[in-house]
């Protein structure tokens, strides 16, 4: 989920940290957030934990390696009474203010106000620590004087839940972290690598993340890293742990007055392409102008309820109903939308274990257009190749449940996607970011440009063009609830079509393979291997007409997106 990791810097001498490192605030101040529980009062209660994000850090140690300057931290002013579980570091690559790790204390239970009785603590120092690395052993790169890496050694039945950092070869304090009961905990992996210094005395650094992710994932995102001084790879199991939220209240998720007050804030505004001819509309504009219902083994189809009510809620995507266009010659009218009805339709859900909360933006297009191949600088129309019936996309907010502060987007893109931190966002009015959908296929990106999907280095791919325009939906006026499970039951009530589980649009095949060979064929032969091997990789959906299923039925409804 998250990019690179950065902070405020604060209460630390402006020459005691890398000069390369900038920092990034959302465009305008947060508003009063409506009355609540625990949503941006700074603190979430985890069960047996209560943990506080701090963004405030001391400099101890940075080393520039191929242009890039990786530095460590260690948190500063921890309120009296919490716990530092690990130190911190970021790159020079990113310019957010938005880095923290998390400090933890001990508390009564949120179910009976009382102490549990458990056989030990749950926070204890390390037993003693373990030299993991020192800059010392050989790097040739250029660091700002020694830095040493030390691995706390847990007690028996409890976990470490990050490093520590020093400038010298003297050993830590033992009360500079804590570690955590082990039954407090969960695994944690590796995300990102941050440093390799690829000599013989290697040494990497790694971004982490909690291994148990989306909607009922319990993993607590620490904010600290992972180093190795081994060969280590991208996955791996680690001897560091994150953090567990085991109280099934979930306070510090926003109630409903607080999800309309998030979305009023933060509502994207999507800019479609100036010569856009395949717009968004409502689902119940599309339903209304003739949408048909169809059931394997039957020649005709029957028309739509503008609430989807006729639809066969829940099961499977067994293909044996679909959605089709109208009969009569409304088709082609109902293929490019109708912008003016168009709405966002927003599902809830916790994120990083009820910590952070995910607000997706769902958008409806009855049509998706064709494809245009890149290939080196030519661009190749393709006919109907790649349009299919219906097209759902989506951008998914991630929002900070200690402060309410906008962390990052992920923009869906086809059949994949990618998380962007919000310092890299484009925003259109105080903290409103933009979403620019490409022309044809509505992918999402938060630039305009053009965006080729496939290989870039052989300049072979489906192009996404996007640009400014007048064509546009803000979300944070034109938006529906549709979803938000851990409200309860009877808080928001689905709509009936969000519970078709089937095709949103039939199935036709063909064959690309024979138009992308004609193509190919045509180039010199070294040049025409190449080509194929990235031709071939093209996005599924490019092989037929195969109309995608609802929101509810993508993987990422209750998981993690992809990243």
């Amino acid at each position: 989920m998250f990019g690179w990791k950065c902070f405020q810097w604060s209460r630390v001498p402006a020459d005691s940290f890398p000069s390369r490192h900038r920092t990034f605030s959302l465009p305008s101040p947060l508003p009063k957030w409506p009355l609540g529980q625990g949503f941006g009062t700074g603190r979430i209660n985890i069960g047996e934990l209560e943990v506080i994000q701090v963004t405030k850090f001391e400099y101890i140690w940075d080393c520039n390696f191929r242009n890039s300057t990786v530095a460590f931290y260690k948190p500063i002013d921890i309120p009296d009474g919490f716990r530092n579980l690990g130190y911190y570091c970021q790159s020079s690559d990113c310019s957010s203010s938005l880095g923290f790790v998390l400090v933890a204390r001990e508390v009564i239970s949120p179910l009976d106000n009382i102490v549990i009785q458990h056989h030990s603590p749950a926070l204890l120092n390390p037993l003693d620590y373990r030299l993991v690395w020192s800059s010392n052993d050989g790097l040739n790169e250029t660091c700002n004087g020694s830095g040493c890496f030390w691995f706390p050694n847990p007690p028996q039945g409890y976990e470490s839940m990050g490093f520590v950092v020093t400038n010298t070869l003297d050993k830590p304090e033992l009360d500079q972290v804590w570690c955590v009961r082990a039954d407090l905990t969960d695994r944690c992996e590796t995300y990102r690598l941050l440093l390799d210094t690829k000599s013989s005395f290697s040494f990497r650094v790694w971004d982490i993340r909690p291994s148990h992710r989306g909607m009922i994932g319990k993993g607590v995102n620490l904010g600290t890293f992972f180093c190795s001084s081994f060969s280590g790879s991208i996955g791996e199991h680690l001897n560091i742990a994150c953090l567990k939220n085991l109280n099934p209240s979930l306070h510090a998720m926003p109630n409903l007055d607080q999800i309309h007050a998030v979305v009023s804030h933060y509502g994207p505004t999507f800019i479609f392409h100036p010569d856009e001819i395949y717009l968004p509309s409502s689902v119940s504009w599309f339903f209304t102008n003739g949408a048909r219902l169809y059931k394997r083994g039957e020649l005709a189809g029957e028309p739509i309820e503008s609430s989807g009510s006729n639809l066969p809620a829940n099961g499977t995507n067994d293909d044996a109903y679909w959605i089709d266009l109208p009969i009569d010659n409304k088709s082609e009218l109902v293929k490019r939308g109708n912008i003016e009805s168009s709405v966002l339709y927003v599902h809830v859900k916790p994120a990083l274990g009820g910590t952070f909360t995910d607000i997706v933006f769902w958008i409806f297009c009855p049509f998706n257009g064709p494809g245009t191949l890149k290939l080196c600088n030519t661009n190749i129309p393709l006919g109907k190749i790649g349009q299919h019936l219906c097209d759902w996309e989506h951008v998914t907010l991630r929002i900070s449940n200690f402060t309410g502060e906008l962390s990052c987007m992920y923009f869906s893109q086809h059949s994949g996607g990618k998380w962007v931190d919000a310092s890299n966002l484009e925003f259109i009015e105080g903290n409103k970011a933009i979403v620019y959908s490409s022309r044809n296929g509505h992918a999402n990106f938060p630039h305009p440009g053009s965006f080729i999907q496939g290989s870039k280095k052989l300049g072979v791919g489906i192009t996404n063009d996007t640009a400014y325009s007048n064509y546009r939906v803000d979300s944070s006026v034109r938006y529906e609830i549709v979803s938000a499970e851990y409200l309860g039951n009877g808080v928001v009530k689905e709509p009936c079509w969000l519970l078709f589980m089937r095709k949103w649009g039939p199935k036709v095949s063909y064959s690309i393979r024979n138009k992308l060979d004609q193509i190919v064929n045509r180039l010199p032969v070294v040049i025409g291997c190449r080509m194929k091997n990235a031709v071939y990789k093209l996005p599924a959906e490019l092989y037929g007409e195969d109309g995608p299923t609802g929101p509810k039925e993508k993987n990422y409804w209750v998981g993690d997106e992809r990243s």
